[in-house]
């Protein structure tokens, strides 16, 4: 039988109470279409040690795995694009890093099996570059990161977004805060000031940008990287 709970105290303490395999995977299939999208983004707010994230990043692997199975190259890009897709939140820090540990684990897995002698230490290292980036440890109510206490510190949660912008080797990482992002458009007519739970400094016009192609308000990255070879990401900082 799987287990729910870690212990009793933690259940007082913080409400935690993990999703059992059944529902997960339930839940999953009312979104089935979006989880076989190699592409399509998926952000868990109380991810514990990933229970549906990784149900999500197995579903996405096995299609790029039905498509690029044939070719090295593009099964371990398509690999590394359906990594970069996942997003986690958790209160507690020992969730994240075994959220990411165990995230980690069934991509390399996944990765070594298919591309055998070709696979290397270069993208595993890439990989764990970006779930360092793409899990974090904060309070998904509040936005912003915690300490070792679970108190909020003064550090917005921030989520990169990745993105191969040629379709070739070299990935893109813009650095977004996440409550400008859950953030409605303020330029909106029909904003009447919704999300009230987040920091009012996300509507900071500083904070947005007018977009070149559609001339709409969308949100500003706090920091952009060079492109850069997805093997070689970690040299961006």
């Amino acid at each position: 039988m799987e287990k729910q709970v870690k212990s009793k105290q933690r259940v007082t303490d913080h409400g935690e109470v993990f999703t059992a395999e059944r529902e997960v995977k339930a839940m999953c299939d009312l979104v089935a279409d979006e989880c076989l999208r190699i592409d399509s983004r998926f952000l868990e707010p109380a991810c514990g040690d990933g229970n549906f994230l990784a149900e999500i990043l197995t579903r996405k692997l096995t299609v790029v795995k039905s498509k690029y199975r044939k070719s090295s190259y593009d099964y371990e890009r398509n690999a590394i694009l359906a990594l970069t897709s996942i997003y986690g939140v958790d209160l507690l820090s020992d969730n994240a890093a075994n959220c990411r540990g165990r995230l980690f684990e069934l991509w390399n897995k996944e990765y070594t099996s298919v591309c055998k002698k070709e696979a290397n230490d270069e993208v595993r290292k890439a990989a764990k570059y970006i779930l360092e980036a793409n899990i974090v440890c904060g309070n998904a109510l509040s936005m912003m990161c915690v300490d070792e206490h679970q108190q909020d510190t003064e550090q917005f949660i921030t989520f990169p977004e990745w993105t191969f912008p040629f379709n070739d080797a070299r990935i893109k990482r813009r650095d977004f805060r996440l409550d400008v992002l859950l953030k409605e458009n303020p330029d909106d007519e029909n904003y009447d000031g919704q999300f009230k739970l987040f920091s009012d400094d996300a509507m900071n016009i500083d904070n947005w940008m007018i977009d070149p192609q559609t001339n709409e308000l969308v949100p500003k990255p706090i920091r952009e990287y060079p492109l850069v070879h997805y093997r070689r990401m970690s040299e961006n900082g």
